[in-house]
């Protein structure tokens, strides 16, 4: 394996907002690759945490329907159509949820970063498909899990936005890795 390939998809990564998607499909072969890729995240006791609900083509209209039905006092109007672009944007969205071990097993902390590192296996996927990505953790992701019939071990992490996008590279100001690292 080429070191130098790993380092510059980890480094070129990147969020793209739904308004900046190209109109262009994204076959389902990749997107059903991109999710086999996610789930090959580290899970600590296999607990495989994660359970994603994708929308794409018609089914969008379904999570449409569902933002329509959110209590209009609990969220402004203007966020909940805001929300509801970004759908109508998007080629695809995954609702990402956590199924969390019935044992208790592991804290749960640990179940949510399993999750968070099976989004970070999709948004490395979506990078190198030339597909633009987005993880919004919006607060009315908790009432859209009311709507969406799901199990009740079920708590939603929020919705991965998804479209084309031709990536470059572009780079990005982080801090020196000396002022994060403490060697002893």
């Amino acid at each position: 394996m080429n070191r130098y390939i790993i380092n510059e998809i980890i480094r070129n990564r990147k969020t793209v907002y739904p308004t900046q998607f190209l109109d262009k499909e994204i076959p389902v072969n990749i997107i059903n690759e991109i999710l086999e890729n996610a789930i090959h995240a580290p899970t600590h006791k296999m607990t495989q945490p994660w359970f994603f609900v994708v929308y794409k083509g018609d089914s969008k209209n379904v999570l449409l329907e569902i933002f329509n039905k959110l209590d209009k006092d609990k969220y402004s109007k203007i966020k909940i159509d805001k929300f509801m672009e970004k759908i109508k944007l998007s080629d695809t969205i995954i609702s990402v949820f956590m199924n969390r071990d019935q044992e208790n097993r592991i804290p749960e902390w640990e179940e949510v970063a399993a999750v968070s590192m099976a989004i970070q296996n999709i948004w490395l996927s979506c990078y190198v498909n030339n597909i633009g990505s987005y993880w919004s953790t919006s607060p009315m992701k908790d009432e859209y899990a009311k709507y969406a019939n799901q199990k009740k071990n079920l708590r939603s992490l929020g919705f991965f936005f998804m479209g084309s996008y031709k990536h470059t590279k572009s780079t990005k100001v982080r801090e020196s890795v000396n002022k994060k690292v403490k060697w002893v």
